[in-house]
C-alpha cells in the first residue's frame, strides 16, 4: 500500500509527464517542476536547481526566498551531490560540514544531482525544509524519478 507522500508523488509525475509533453526545454521543465514540488509537497521551503556553469554552481529556476546566487566551490551540500553524483539526505545542516546557509530557517535538505541526456552531472536538484529530519528514501527515490523526466522526450 502506497503512503500518502508515495500516492503525491505519483500524482506529481502524472502531471510533470503531460506538462512536460508540451516543451522540450531544460529551463522551462525544471521551472513547472519546481512549481509543482513548492505548492504540492508539505514542508518543502525552498525547492530550485543549482547548475554548472563554467566550473561554478550557479542558482537556476526556483521557488521560495532568496536564494544564494552562486555556491561557493566544492562546500557544501550541492556540491556534494555533484562530485559524488549521489542523491545526498542531509537531517540537520547544521551538523553537515560546510553547509551553506542561504536562508537560516533551512533545517534539513535533500540534494538530487541532475544528469543531461549524456549522463553528465549538469546541476542539483535542491530542496529544504523548515524541519529537522524531514527528508528519507521515499523522498530520494521519486525525486530521482521526477529530475530524470526534464531530460525524457
Amino acid at each position: 500500500m502506497k503512503t500518502s507522500k508515495e500516492g503525491r508523488y505519483s500524482r506529481i509525475k502524472e502531471q510533470l509527464q503531460d506538462l512536460f509533453s508540451r516543451t522540450s526545454g531544460m529551463l522551462p521543465r525544471m521551472a513547472t517542476l519546481n512549481a509543482l514540488l513548492y505548492h504540492k509537497m508539505d514542508g518543502f521551503f525552498w525547492v530550485g536547481f543549482y547548475l554548472l556553469n563554467e566550473g561554478k554552481l550557479l542558482v537556476g529556476p526556483y521557488q521560495g526566498s532568496l536564494a544564494c546566487m552562486e555556491l561557493p566551490s566544492k562546500k557544501g551540500v550541492c556540491w556534494t551531490g555533484i562530485t559524488t553524483g549521489n542523491t545526498v539526505i542531509v537531517p540537520d545542516v547544521h551538523n553537515f560540514p560546510g553547509h551553506i546557509a542561504c536562508d537560516s530557517r533551512s533545517k534539513s535538505e535533500i540534494v538530487v544531482p541532475v544528469y543531461d541526456r549524456n549522463n553528465k552531472v549538469i546541476g542539483v536538484l535542491d530542496i529544504d525544509s523548515r524541519e529537522p529530519d524531514h527528508f528519507d528514501q521515499v523522498d530520494a527515490e521519486n525525486l530521482g524519478q521526477i529530475v530524470a523526466l526534464i531530460f525524457k522526450g
